[in-house]
């Protein structure tokens, strides 16, 4: 039982966060556990009082029913370790962690504008299909029984999803298309439009994954202070931070 606990922890942070979510938010919704109605996303919840801004989140967390709950949770932890371990592109977590912002509102976007499907999940599962295996060009992958090209993996997908239906065709195009515009903003435009990365990692999310500083150990992780030799940041200027230790009146 150590020995899963242990791989379990020691697995990419934010792959095994996601795929904890959507696994354990799916197998509660199709075993009657939650109810499906707060992982459904439409515009108009997020005028009501209070808005249900929870719902950009909770709309992704849904697989498909029986054996999908294990296929998508799978793939969503194989394609997000993908990019969080070996892809140049996510040399940070606050990458990453942009990366998902960005193609999921692209993804809302497009499903609100045109679709009207609600939930996420396949598209976000296409998306970062397409990212994770734009870098394997070349390489062959296992889809399912069959050996296809790495890079025709996201399309493979998009095909299986004809068997649930038209409008599982649209939902997934919404994530291909989020990707390719990701794509063209942070890699494409730059390299060969000579232009600047359109889509940078704001500020803000380096400072919020830098404060306070995280270990990732074997068990968990552990908030580590930082020493008395590095910059300490918060909102204090250096010349009173540089005063010396407070001392306590009275």
């Amino acid at each position: 039982m150590s020995t899963v606990v242990d791989a379990y922890w020691a697995a990419p942070a934010i792959a095994r966060t996601v795929a904890t979510l959507v696994f354990v938010c799916s197998l509660g919704v199709y075993t009657e556990l939650f109810s499906i109605g707060p992982f459904w996303f439409h515009w108009r919840f997020l005028f009501k009082f209070p808005p249900a801004v929870y719902r950009l989140v909770t709309s992704f967390l849904i697989t498909g029913p029986q054996i999908g709950v294990l296929l998508d949770t799978y793939f969503v932890y194989s394609y997000l370790s993908q990019l969080e371990k070996g892809n140049s592109k996510f040399s940070r977590k606050e990458d990453l962690i942009w990366y998902l912002m960005v193609v999921g509102s692209v993804i809302i976007f497009l499903d609100q504008a045109f679709v009207g499907f609600g939930r996420y999940l396949p598209a976000l599962l296409i998306a970062i299909c397409y990212t994770a295996t734009q870098d394997q060009r070349g390489q062959m992958a296992h889809f399912y029984v069959v050996t296809i090209p790495a890079q025709l993996m996201p399309y493979a997908l998009l095909l299986l999803n004809l068997l649930n239906g038209w409008i599982m065709v649209q939902i997934c195009l919404c994530g291909l298309v989020a990707a390719h515009f990701h794509d063209f903003c942070t890699r494409l435009y730059p390299e060969f439009g000579g232009g600047p990365n359109l889509l940078p990692t704001p500020w803000f999310l380096s400072w919020i994954m830098s404060t306070p500083r995280v270990s990732n150990t074997s068990y968990g992780s552990s908030y580590v202070p930082p020493r008395d030799d590095q910059p300490r940041g918060g909102p204090l200027p250096d010349s009173w931070r540089s005063a010396g230790p407070g001392r306590r009146l009275g």
